[in-house]
């Protein structure tokens, strides 16, 4: 009989052996280094123009750009503030989107109440809706501007 640590520790490794949290911070980090593919896509190049596109102080836009924030990824205050900006790009703004979009599905990890939370502190009015899957789930969809 397996004890609890045994059984967490087999469902944290893939069938291919890659560790699940792994996976789900560079799945992570890939969506956000899509995020600044966009900016400069849109003619935004250095680090001033960047913050100023996403209503970012310098110092936060790195830190998000180059993927080295918290564990958490990026904070629903911080991804409410970029939404927020007037300046974003529409590229940007999809992208921002999409990354919302999977963090609440659970894809960068997080647990159901965690991710309801992240949900709760969006608060953008007409971005969101939730819909009731036929599990029993709710999933959280973003509207797109």
């Amino acid at each position: 009989m397996m004890d609890s640590s045994s059984r967490q520790a087999e469902r944290s490794i893939q069938q291919n052996g890659v560790p699940v949290l792994a996976e789900m911070k560079s799945r992570q980090a890939s969506k956000i280094r899509e995020l600044g593919q966009a900016l400069v896509d849109a003619g935004f190049l250095t680090l001033d123009e960047q913050a100023k596109a996403l209503g970012l102080a310098r110092s936060t836009t790195w830190t998000i750009l180059k993927a080295s924030h918290k564990g958490s990824g990026i904070s629903a205050a911080i991804i409410k503030r970029m939404l927020l900006s007037p300046q974003l790009p529409a590229l940007a703004r999809a992208k921002i989107i999409e990354y919302t979009e999977d963090k609440l599905a659970g894809a960068y990890g997080g647990s159901r109440t965690q991710r309801r939370r992240f949900f709760a502190r969006l608060s953008i009015k007409r971005a969101r809706r939730a819909v009731l899957e036929e599990s029993g789930d709710l999933r959280y969809v973003l509207a797109r501007h």
